[in-house]
């Protein structure tokens, strides 16, 4: 979408405005507020969006990893539109047509026995409701999950969360246990394949299970793909490993679906690759883009039952917005009219997967790529033999200078990344077009010089 000058020159008398304001008034999360200077995004398209001086930017981040269906589409927003001109908010306690038939799709995709929908405005209320429905539905206290993990910001879930985040927060909730999960590249259990990385890391499960007490344990909760902490995809057998474990102790398999569900991963969930039913999936971002927040729990039978005759102890004012869920319906039927799913899948075996091994390939610090669907990492390091990461864990100030210049190396080629820690994460929108893929990825491969340039291995 072009901009006009007349267009520019508004966006800059009002994006100053916007500037100042945000600067005045408007605290971050995540931030030192005073170290920060926030792009002033004046519009989007696509999977693109530009600032307020119109400088535009191929969207490799997704916003959040939850752009799925892109910037601004015209039938999301005809949808939204359409559902304010007939009702636009209605209480929980009643049924609402647009409610009725995103719960309706959502379970029609899930796995198993899982047909009902509890509602919320995002993820991390979504982990912190399906705890509660485990907990209550088993007698049980204790939640296990993994180191590398991320459940959301929330009392609750920050706690579960495995991340360095959640350190500010402690002490937390009770009855949080942590565990270390698979990661290949990286192995906890130093394993050397993935068969063996299965193995141990199972073992190690039972192990934890075993010293917590599994009789005390409520849910195991994990993401399917771990996101934020990698983009970590389970080796062959650890899911239906850790669904065994589940059933053997009467526990509840929570899957974190929040990122990586609704097409990201190439599925309509992630788990499906694998063919395991959790008893509880979370979702939220895709399901409707973040056009409108918009989260919830996918619910099992069984758990389902507890509540029959026995009110579910949990609320939220706005559970099933209308407007949110009229995005998620909208969305949810353009996903099956236009193959969105199938597209997302061919980007990962035919255009991004092929694309990223040719990079690794070239580039030294390139340690490991790896992924599926449209939710892919680069992990960089200063030694391929050792795998030293190009940063410290952890890494702040001038610790992670190496990822700050890279991350400002592709910015100043047009592309705005999701970085953390050592790792760039390819997670575009899955609608994203072949060519635009391959130019965001040759930007990629053109700013890997900078990673490259604190490259010490041999």
């Amino acid at each position: 979408m072009a901009l006009t000058v007349a267009a520019l020159n508004v966006y800059d008398s009002e994006m100053s405005t916007a500037y100042t304001n945000d600067r005045t008034h408007v605290f971050h999360s995540w931030s030192a507020q005073k170290m920060i200077s926030p792009v002033v995004i004046a519009g989007a398209e696509g999977s693109r969006f530009w600032d307020e001086s119109g400088r535009k930017y191929l969207d490799f981040s997704s916003m959040l990893v939850n752009v799925n269906i892109g910037h601004q589409h015209p039938e999301m927003i005809a949808a939204i539109k359409e559902q304010a001109d007939r009702l636009c908010t209605v209480g929980p306690m009643f049924a609402n047509d647009m409610r009725s038939e995103a719960a309706r799709l959502i379970a029609s995709h899930a796995p198993g026995d899982l047909n009902m929908v509890f509602f919320t405005n995002g993820g991390a209320e979504a982990v912190e409701n399906a705890v509660r429905m485990a907990r209550i539905h088993t007698g049980r206290h204790k939640v296990l999950t993994a180191y590398r993990s991320y459940h959301g910001a929330t009392a609750g879930a920050i706690t579960y969360t495995g991340e360095p985040r959640r350190w500010g927060s402690e002490p937390g909730t009770s009855g949080a246990v942590k565990f270390w999960g698979p990661y290949p590249y990286r192995s906890p259990f130093h394993s050397d394949s993935p068969e063996q990385e299965t193995e141990r890391a199972l073992a190690h499960l039972a192990d934890t299970l075993m010293v917590e007490g599994a009789h005390n344990v409520a849910a195991i909760m994990l993401e399917s793909v771990v996101g934020t902490n990698g983009i970590l995809v389970p080796p062959p057998g650890y899911l239906a490993g850790v669904r065994e474990l589940c059933d053997r102790h009467g526990i509840m398999l929570i899957a974190d679906e929040v990122m990586a569900g609704f097409g990201r991963c190439g599925e309509w969930f992630a788990i499906d690759h694998w063919g395991v039913t959790p008893d509880l999936i979370c979702f939220a971002k895709g399901v409707n883009s973040g056009y409108l927040p918009l989260g919830g729990v996918v619910i099992s039978q069984k758990i389902a039952d507890t509540f029959a005759e026995r009110a579910y102890p949990g609320g939220l004012t706005y559970s099933g917005h209308p407007l949110a869920c009229a995005s998620a319906v909208a969305s949810m039927n353009i996903f099956e009219r236009d193959g969105i799913i199938e597209h997302a899948r061919w980007l990962g075996t035919d255009v991004i997967g092929p694309k990223l091994a040719e990079i690794a390939a070239k580039h030294p610090s390139v340690g490991e790529v790896r992924g599926l669907g449209v939710f892919w990492a680069i992990e960089l390091v200063t030694d391929r033999a050792t795998h030293a990461p190009l940063v410290p864990f952890n890494a702040q100030g001038a610790d992670n200078a190496p990822m700050n210049a890279l991350g400002a190396a592709l910015k100043e080629r047009g592309l705005w990344p999701f970085m953390g820690a050592n790792r760039i994460h390819v997670v575009p929108p899955i609608v994203i077009s072949e060519a635009d893929a391959l130019e965001g990825l040759a930007i990629i491969d053109e700013a890997l010089a900078v990673a490259d340039g604190y490259y010490t291995g041999s």
